[in-house]
C-alpha cells in the first residue's frame, strides 16, 4: 500500500466522521426546534383555553343610544364577537397546532354558539315583529342563517367569515333601531315574545341537564308517551332506558354547558333591561334575577385539573353532577317564569 492511498483512505474516514457529526447534530437541532416549537404550542393553548371574562350588558348599552331592544341587540353582538376576537379567536374549526389539540375552549364556544343562534332566531321570528304576519326585519333576515353556518368549516369560506357577516348584519339593524328617524326598526317587548325565547331556553337547559347527569349512568323509566293515551311513535323503544354518557365525552358535554350558561347569564341581564316593564307588571323581575344567580354558580372556578366523574355519593367528586342542579334549579325557574308570563 503507497502512502497516497494510506492519505486517501484516512480522508475518507475524515470525511465519514464529518458526515456522522453533522447528521447527529442536524438530528439534535431538529430535535430542539421541535422541543421549543411543542412548549410554545402548550403554552399558547394554555392562554386560548382560558375562558373569556364576562361583561355588563347594561354598561354596553348605556354607551351607545339607549331604546327598547338595543341593550339586548348590543349584547348578542358583544357575545358573538367574544367568540371570534377572545385569545385564539374561533378554535372550533382550527386545524394546526395548537388550536387543533385544544379539547375544552372548543366545546365552550359550541355552548356560547348555540345561544347566539337561538337568540337571533328570537330576533328575527319574535322580537323584531308585532304579529305572525308582519314582515322580517331585512338584517335580522340575513344575521340569522350565517350565524347558523357549520361551526367547523375552515375554509372557503370559514366560519369565522360567515359569523362575521352575520355580526355585521346585527350591527345594521341596531343601527337602524336606534336611529330615530326610522320608524320602521322595531323591538317588540312584550310578554309572549319573551315567553317564546324562554321555551327554547328551557328545552336547551333541560336537555344539557339529562346530558350531565348521564355522566355516572341510569337507568330510566320510559316516559316519551306519558301523559297522552292515543301517543304514538316512530319506533319502538322498551320500557326501561340505560342512558350513560361515554366517558370521552363528559368534560365535552361539562364544557359546553359552561358555554350555554355564560352566554345565557348575559342575556338575561339584557333582557332585565328591555323587558323591564313586562317584568314589573308580573312581580317577575326577581324571578330573572334568581335564575341569573343559579347559572353564575355554574361559572365558579374548577380548581381540579380534570373534570372528575365520581358516582353517587362516593369519594370523589362529580363536576357534572354538580352542573346538572344548577342548571335544573335554572330551569324550573325558568318554566315558573313562563307560567307567570302567561297569566292576565
Amino acid at each position: 500500500m503507497t502512502v497516497e492511498d494510506v492519505k486517501e483512505k484516512m480522508a475518507d474516514g475524515l470525511e465519514d466522521v464529518r458526515d456522522r457529526f453533522s447528521l447527529a447534530g442536524n438530528l439534535r437541532g431538529w430535535s430542539i426546534a421541535v422541543g421549543v416549537y411543542l412548549l410554545i404550542s402548550v403554552m399558547i393553548g394554555i392562554y386560548w383555553s382560558q375562558q373569556p371574562a364576562a361583561f355588563e350588558p347594561q354598561e354596553l348599552s348605556e354607551v351607545r343610544a339607549h331604546v327598547v331592544g338595543s341593550t339586548t341587540t348590543v349584547t348578542l353582538m358583544s357575545v358573538t364577537a367574544t367568540l371570534l376576537d377572545k385569545p385564539g379567536g374561533f378554535l372550533t374549526n382550527d386545524i394546526f397546532p395548537p388550536g387543533i389539540w385544544l379539547d375544552n375552549i372548543p366545546n365552550w364556544e359550541y355552548g356560547v354558539l348555540i345561544q347566539v343562534r337561538d337568540m337571533s332566531r328570537a330576533m328575527r321570528e319574535a322580537f323584531s315583529r308585532s304579529q305572525s304576519q308582519s314582515k322580517e326585519d331585512p338584517d335580522l333576515a340575513l344575521a340569522e342563517p350565517r350565524l347558523n353556518f357549520a361551526n367547523s368549516s375552515w375554509a372557503v369560506p370559514a366560519s369565522e367569515s360567515e359569523y362575521r357577516d352575520g355580526l355585521r348584519y346585527l350591527t345594521n339593524y341596531h343601527n337602524r333601531l336606534v336611529d330615530d328617524a326610522d320608524s320602521d326598526t322595531q323591538f317588540y317587548a312584550r310578554a309572549d315574545n319573551l315567553s317564546y325565547w324562554l321555551a327554547t331556553v328551557a328545552r336547551r337547559l333541560g336537555s344539557l341537564s339529562q346530558r350531565l347527569t348521564a355522566s355516572v349512568g341510569q337507568r330510566r323509566l320510559n316516559t316519551d308517551l306519558a301523559g297522552d293515551a292515543e301517543a304514538v311513535q316512530a319506533t319502538a323503544v322498551g320500557s326501561e332506558l340505560e342512558i350513560k354518557t361515554p366517558w370521552n365525552e363528559i368534560d365535552d358535554i361539562f364544557f359546553e354547558a359552561r358555554g350555554t350558561t355564560w352566554a345565557l347569564i348575559h342575556f338575561l341581564k339584557a333582557i332585565e333591561v328591555d323587558f323591564a316593564d313586562v317584568l314589573a307588571k308580573k312581580n317577575a323581575g326577581v324571578s330573572v334575577q334568581q335564575i341569573i344567580r343559579e347559572l353564575e354558580a355554574t361559572q365558579e372556578t374548577v380548581y381540579s385539573p380534570i373534570i372528575l366523574n365520581g358516582g353517587g355519593f362516593g369519594f370523589v367528586a362529580n363536576h357534572s353532577i354538580t352542573m346538572a342542579s344548577y342548571i335544573s334549579r335554572a330551569n324550573a325557574a325558568i318554566i315558573d317564569l313562563r307560567d307567570l308570563l302567561s297569566q292576565g
